[in-house]
């Protein structure tokens, strides 16, 4: 078992946000979240973060709904990377990576041995072994997501939600931030705006479209041009190959 979303519905100052979304993944896959803007893609992050809660619905995690688990052990097991975060104080990537090891400490502080260890294996992982005396505001920004994640991966979780972790990135970052994520042993989720990175890198893709779910599969039974022009309103190209890799060439009008 693992995070789940069941007919969720949930409205914002009278406005329907999500409605009836269900999204249940399997253990360890890569799954992404498309849709235009305002389709709800980061609001159904935030439900299944336990950060806000669905007017009707439900998330489970292994099959506890998620209100009832203290804010503390969801942290064990979720991470939630968002689209904006900065600092104004001088830390270093090894600090900001440290911050996550806060849901595991207790009254009387955490493990030392035990941090120590989880912040190396996420410096190592996201490879910030040497970045990790540099200051935050001097780091590239696919260094600063870099960092955002080594903390998310430092509170040791099973599940990872990312809202847009390629936004204002150049390609080349794009591809090493995704390509990080999808070799990490957890089951993410992700909301992205490109089609074609979303094709690369995950196994399942949910499409959203005015907070409903209008499709979900792989990539080459989703990504259609006749969904395209209906969910996004433009024209394109899809062409699948034999081995099934999916790319989008957007049409000019």
């Amino acid at each position: 078992m693992t995070l789940r979303a069941l007919d969720l519905t949930w409205t914002r100052s009278g406005r329907m946000v999500l409605d009836g979304v269900t999204l249940d993944p399997e253990p360890g896959s890569t799954v992404g979240l498309l849709g235009p803007n305002g389709s709800g893609k980061s609001s159904l992050l935030r439900l299944m973060a336990g950060l806000d809660r669905a007017d009707s619905g439900q998330v489970l995690l292994d099959q506890a709904a998620l209100h009832t688990i203290r804010r503390r052990q969801l942290a064990r097991r979720i991470a939630l990377v968002g689209q904006h975060a900065d600092t104004e104080l001088d830390l270093t990537v090894h600090d900001v990576v440290r911050l996550g090891r806060i849901p595991h400490r207790g009254p009387f502080g955490g493990d030392p041995a035990l941090d120590t260890a989880a912040i190396d294996q996420a410096l190592k992982v996201a490879g910030l072994v040497d970045k990790a005396a540099d200051r935050w505001h001097t780091l590239s920004g696919g260094e600063r997501q870099r960092t955002l994640i080594a903390s998310a991966l430092a509170q040791e979780p099973r599940e990872l939600l990312l809202d847009e972790p390629t936004n204002h990135l150049d390609i080349a970052h794009q591809l090493e931030i995704l390509t990080l994520v999808r070799a990490l042993p957890v089951t993410a989720i992700l909301a992205l705006h490109d089609l074609n990175l979303a094709a690369m890198f995950c196994d399942v893709l949910v499409v959203l479209d005015r907070g409903r779910v209008v499709v979900t599969g792989s990539p080459a039974q989703v990504l259609t041009e006749d969904l395209i022009a209906e969910v996004y309103r433009v024209r394109c190209r899809v062409t699948v190959t034999d081995e099934g890799d999916t790319s989008v060439r957007f049409l000019r009008e």
